[in-house]
């Protein structure tokens, strides 16, 4: 939904020939699978953003204390810019995308312990922690590119088998791994994500303007053009609301080479907005009559949690993990049911009393998630491998 904010300055210097540099220098007990730092900020690479920033905060507190040194190794087109303080950033390899997280980290990381926040890492690197946040590959097949479809249900599965331990971000994707991976559920850590970079943003002033949103009330949807984000029940439900006073804005991007197409015709009031920052999308949260999230399968739900954590009305699918997420703070639907999530959005747009409910409710809920505190959890599961 957002584009990663990082600027691009100089390439980080190699670590040498295959991206090893001195072996005494470069030598760390817990090496991190840093590609994310080249691609989109969307929700795997928010979550792993998120949780480095909430370990770089605690190691310099003392509450996380490394017995060794950590780095994070990332593909040559990397930035140069070291995000964080505790958590030295350096390039490794001579490739770029697949092939590099494959054979270049792989070789880089060898003789240490590996993690990998985004779904994926090193098919031959057994010595690894690697954070799995659905099974939507196996269990929403439609939604994905072939490419990408062969590709992580390949991976995921190895990772099941020889990974160390894996991490999941809901109580619903634990299962999920276990019945499409046959991964058992003991081996399987649950984590919940986290809110505090939309608290730490500033709303964008001028967002709605900009928009034309402004001076009208709205309902925003936010999610990739994926089959599996079910978007055309938003739309379907947005004209059987029948509201010509009310505008609805859809958030996020197609991302084609991960996802198979999907082409929707817009109703009246409907707009794309497309990519936002945190700062604009604060702020459409902020002035929106509530969120409509539609989706079919979710691991956790990030954009739910986000708009309780701003004060804007949830109104949430029922399927997936989305109830661990929303809780009693959010009003729910049948996402299959156009008909009850027009009705939903009938009871929010006319009913202020509700949408004052709602708020305070989701609040509330929203303090149950911590980035902080998925960085200690998710420390704790890592530490005792490191003996």
């Amino acid at each position: 939904m957002r584009t990663c904010a990082w600027p691009a300055r100089d390439r980080p210097e190699r670590a040498g020939p295959a991206g090893r540099g001195e072996e005494d220098e470069l030598a760390a007990q817990i090496h991190i699978n840093a590609r994310f730092l080249t691609q989109p900020l969307t929700g795997v690479q928010r979550y792993s953003w998120e949780l480095l920033r909430a370990w770089d905060e605690l190691i310099g507190e003392g509450e996380i204390q490394p017995s060794g040194r950590l780095d994070c190794l990332a593909p040559p087109d990397a930035p140069r810019a070291q995000p964080w303080t505790h958590l030295p950033v350096r390039a490794v390899g001579r490739r770029g995308g697949n092939l590099w997280e494959q054979l270049d980290l792989a070789l880089a990381a060898r003789g240490g312990l590996l993690f990998s926040p985004g779904n994926i890492g090193p098919y031959f690197h057994p010595n690894q922690v690697v954070t799995l946040h659905d099974a939507s590959v196996f269990a929403f097949p439609e939604a994905y590119s072939f490419t990408f479809r062969l590709k992580y249900r390949l991976v995921m599965r190895r990772m099941g088998q020889v990974a160390r331990r894996i991490i999941s971000v809901s109580q619903f994707s634990r299962r999920e791994l276990a019945r499409w991976c046959g991964i058992p559920e003991e081996r399987i850590a649950v984590v919940w994500e986290g809110k505090e970079h939309i608290q730490r943003a500033e709303a964008d002033a001028g967002a709605l303007e900009r928009m034309g949103l402004s001076g009208r009330p709205y309902f925003v949807a936010v999610g990739s053009n994926s089959a599996h984000k079910n978007f055309q029940l938003v739309l379907d439900a947005f004209e059987r609301l029948g509201r010509s006073d009310i505008d609805l804005a859809i958030i996020g991007g197609d991302f084609s080479k991960v996802f198979q197409s999907q082409t929707y015709r817009l109703p009246a009031n409907a707009r794309r907005v497309g990519y936002v920052q945190d700062g604009e999308l604060k702020a459409l949260y902020q002035g929106a009559l509530g969120l409509v999230f539609s989706s079919l399968y979710e691991g956790f739900g990030i954009p739910p949690l986000e708009a309780m954590a701003c004060g804007c009305p949830v109104i949430s699918s029922s399927a997936a993990s989305l109830r661990e997420v929303g809780g009693e703070a959010v009003l729910y639907f049948d996402p299959r049911d156009a008909g009850a999530l027009a009705g939903q959005m009938e009871r929010l747009a006319s009913d202020s009393a509700m949408r004052d409910q709602l708020r305070h409710a989701g609040l509330a809920q929203a303090q149950k998630f911590s980035w902080r505190q998925a960085g200690r959890e998710t420390w704790r599961i890592i530490e005792p491998l490191l003996g």
